[in-house]
């Protein structure tokens, strides 16, 4: 399995993180509590819990390709829904 996270500066977290599953939820299995939710691509799934700093988010997958084409994924959409204070700032580091 490979993991990588980041944690994403923002006052809004929790609101893109319910926008983006949302958004999600017509495609794929999607979870939702509070300010925390999860999303299950096919080969991986992503984590993201937000506070009041921002959102950690995790992507977990077997493939480390997929986990990283992934990043991309997330970050373009948080960042379609913090238009207003787009683009926002994602440093992925690799967990072991």
């Amino acid at each position: 399995m490979s993991t990588i996270a980041a944690k994403v500066k923002t006052g809004n977290g929790g609101k893109y993180v319910r926008q983006l599953c949302k958004h999600w939820s017509h495609k794929l299995e999607t979870g939702v509590d509070g300010d925390t939710g999860t999303v299950t691509f096919p080969a991986a799934v992503a984590r993201m819990a937000a506070d009041s700093e921002g959102i950690a988010i995790t992507i977990t997958g077997d493939s480390r390709d997929e986990v990283e084409r992934l990043t991309g994924v997330v970050a373009r959409h948080i960042d379609r829904f913090a238009f207003r204070e787009a683009p926002l700032t994602y440093e992925w580091a690799w967990q072991q």
